[in-house]
């Protein structure tokens, strides 16, 4: 990682990266569930690789950086537990993620749906965690109204998703004239 003033902007591009990997996320995953051909138990296979692909990146990743870093292995309990909470949530809403799935809800709905109402969550725990000077009344009315738009946003994709239509024949290639025989 480039030290302090290096990059500015080096968060942003992670930030964008996950959104491009999140964005996917419901998309891949239920092509994944699909793809199974076990309309009973497809989402679990599915589910079952997407364990195996967070083993391989969220478990040893960090830790061959961890190793070429030379970092210490000690973790104290505070930090070790509100990490595995935090895997804990990650993993319950990815499996909420495929069951909504298995419920007949279309990739398109279901993901705006957690993408519009996962950050109206965040700010307002968050908030309720660590409240801005002032308390409640230090809130920006610009913040409110980021999170009515957020609710709007999800709401309105939600119900006007567009409708996927039957697919369209192919058309028919284009006729070829012959020459007159004699």
């Amino acid at each position: 990682m480039p030290a302090d003033g290096q990059s500015a902007n080096l968060w942003m591009i992670f930030a964008l990266t996950t959104v491009a990997c999140w964005g996917l996320y419901g998309l891949l995953l239920h092509t994944g569930q699909v793809g199974m051909s076990d309309p009973v138990n497809g989402r679990y296979k599915a589910f079952f690789w997407v364990g195996i692909a967070y083993f391989l990146i969220a478990v040893l990743a960090p830790a061959g950086v961890l190793l070429a870093n030379g970092a210490s292995w000690a973790m104290p309990a505070k930090g070790l537990w509100w990490s595995l909470l935090a895997g804990t949530a990650g993993a319950i809403g990815a499996f909420g993620v495929l069951l909504a799935f298995g419920a007949k809800g279309h990739p398109a709905v279901v993901m705006s749906i957690v993408f519009a109402g996962a950050p109206i969550v965040n700010a307002i725990v968050s908030l309720a965690i660590h409240p801005p000077p002032g308390g409640w009344g230090g809130v920006r009315w610009q913040f409110v109204a980021g999170i009515a738009l957020a609710a709007a946003g999800g709401t309105l994709v939600t119900l006007y998703k567009p409708a996927a239509g039957p697919a369209k024949p192919p058309s028919p290639p284009p006729a070829v004239e012959q020459p007159e025989s004699r």
